[in-house]
């Protein structure tokens, strides 16, 4: 596709139909079966989480697959505290205190909630920092993409937060009873118009998103309407939101009471109209008549694949996979859980050819950074000002790297998960990697510093969690185990030992000796430069090669 073609493109969905064209793999979903090795626990951590540190990967590593899958799956975590005000003195607050929670205080202050989706911003980035040890927070994500809202349309902070707060609460919960929570949740209903929504002047926009994004999607299996649009908006004519309160309600008088048909594609089905506080269950019928369709199962299930396995989808992935979890989806009444449960033991997900496919998102690039590291931020209670500060960094980062979340371009989310051909290929392209490389080289050689307090990779520290730092050979497998995905050659591994760990020298007692000086006197600053400004070096050049982008 020329320059002139994509910026003709629809910015929608393209498709989420599957490729007929060769096979990459014929596995199923058949339970893995094969070695509990490091690296098979690695792939299942960095699929399900943002990044695993090593003590995450020796703790899964004495649990079995299924032990690991459930309990990636069984949160055990409480649901996080809220975003607290970090932006006064700076933004006067009249009715939160600096470093309480702004949540139960909405205002229409419109100064006050740029500052607070800002601090909401924040605290999103710190959650995924500190993520537990499950799938909750690339859920929340995944979720987020799914349901694409931005802050700054839906502008209201209070329906900001309980927007996301809905999509992390209901991340492993029931599919079909959180379409029907967010197609009246107030985020939602400003983000699209939904409150707009009347009798006498219908507004398509989310009954056209709940269709063509949230559900059924446009494969070849979606055939919905033009009508079918129209008629689904009369059905959530009157739903509304009170300035005064924050709150939903529904307004009898603004819905459409009449019968409402739809096409061929529903069967003829007719929602019945109905009147006062009933009106408000059409939108049950509408769910319901949509969650008929067949389509909506396999539609998630291929969201679900591309975000954790991989983003083409041929006809034996279909067969074997979608169609299957597809058929799970419908029998646990759309429950998510059992879905996830069922592609993440399968010998397909483990497969060798589903295993560092992914070019990570800027959100994987950089938290899987920080947390493999174990990158030390201030403590969000006691110094939140600077914690709130840290992640503010760290936020901005995913934004030039073009994930500012909670703002995702539009509607259809980021475009890596949906437009074809290219996919995930569009995170990587002359600006952005030289960014991703620009992160790295400041979090491994100066950091960042506020307050004086400094967030940065510790090298000495990082090497020193590995099991022999002293053979250099040993330390490089060791290291290459946590932070990669796919191998180096054993020629790529002999340079990058000898033109970084032995300076340029042959044996390897130049690295042994340095870093047994280092341990034996640890206080010796000499003793401490010479392996660090190599560790420093070695870890660099790690994150700067392209291996370094694959999940």
């Amino acid at each position: 596709m020329d320059r002139r073609d994509f910026l003709a493109a629809r910015k929608k969905k393209v498709t989420d139909a599957y490729s007929t064209s060769g096979f990459r793999t014929q596995s199923g979903l058949n339970p893995y079966s094969g070695p509990w090795t490091k690296n098979v626990v690695q792939h299942l951590l960095k699929r399900t989480m943002f990044g695993s540190r090593k003590s995450d990967l020796d703790y899964f590593l004495t649990r079995t697959m299924e032990q690991s899958v459930d309990e990636l799956l069984s949160p055990t975590a409480p649901l996080p505290a809220p975003p607290l005000n970090d932006y006064s003195p700076g933004t006067a607050d009249p009715n939160v205190a600096a470093g309480a929670t702004w949540i139960n205080s909405p205002t229409n202050d419109g100064t006050l909630n740029s500052q607070r989706r800002n601090s909401f911003k924040k605290w999103w980035a710190g959650l995924m920092i500190n993520q537990d040890r499950s799938i909750r927070e690339r859920l929340t994500l995944f979720w987020a993409d799914h349901f694409g809202t931005e802050t700054t349309t839906i502008g209201n902070s209070h329906y900001v937060y309980h927007h996301h707060a809905l999509l992390r609460q209901s991340a492993l919960g029931n599919f079909k009873q959180l379409v029907k929570n967010v197609t009246i949740d107030a985020g939602m209903l400003r983000y699209l118009n939904g409150y707009l929504n009347t009798k006498t002047a219908p507004d398509e926009n989310y009954s056209r998103e709940l269709q063509e994004l949230f559900t059924l999607g446009k494969g070849p299996g979606a055939g919905f309407t033009e009508d079918d649009v129209k008629t689904a908006a009369k059905v959530l004519t009157g739903w509304r939101i009170n300035g005064t309160t924050y709150t939903v309600f529904w307004d009898a008088t603004r819905h459409d009471e009449t019968n409402k048909q739809f096409s061929s594609y529903y069967n003829n089905t007719v929602v019945a109209g109905r009147t006062g506080a009933n009106g408000a269950l059409e939108t049950d019928d509408l769910i319901t008549m949509i969650f008929n369709k067949q389509e909506v199962s396999k539609y998630i299930c291929r969201c679900l694949y591309r975000w954790f396995v991989y983003y083409k989808i041929d006809a034996a992935a279909e067969t074997n996979v979608i169609e299957p979890l597809a058929t799970i989806f419908r029998n646990n009444n759309y429950e998510v859980k059992p879905v996830l449960d069922a592609l993440l033991k399968s010998e397909h997900f483990f497969d060798v050819l589903n295993q560092g496919c992914l070019i990570k998102s800027p959100v994987d690039a950089v938290i899987s950074c920080l947390r493999e590291f174990a990158v030390v931020f201030p403590n969000s209670t006691s110094e939140y000002a600077d914690a709130y500060a840290m992640w503010n960094y760290i936020r901005n980062w995913l934004t030039t790297m073009n994930q500012d979340i909670g703002d995702p371009p539009d509607v259809s989310g980021w475009a890596a998960y949906y437009q074809e051909p290219q996919f995930h290929e569009l995170w990587i392209n002359s600006d952005t990697l030289p960014k991703r490389n620009q992160f790295t080289d400041t979090m491994i050689l100066t950091g960042y510093s506020r307050n004086g307090k400094r967030i940065q990779i510790n090298a000495v520290a990082f090497t020193q969690t590995l099991s022999n730092p002293a053979d250099p050979n040993i330390l490089i497998d060791d290291a290459l185990a946590i932070l990669y995905r796919v191998p180096l050659s054993a020629v790529s591994k002999q340079l990058i030992k000898e033109q970084i760990l032995l300076s340029n020298q042959t044996q390897d007692y130049y690295w042994t000796n340095a870093w047994n000086a280092y341990i034996a006197d640890p206080a010796n600053t000499t003793n401490f430069n010479i392996v660090n400004n190599r560790l420093k070096s070695f870890y660099q050049y790690l994150m700067n090669l392209s291996e370094y982008q694959l999940s």
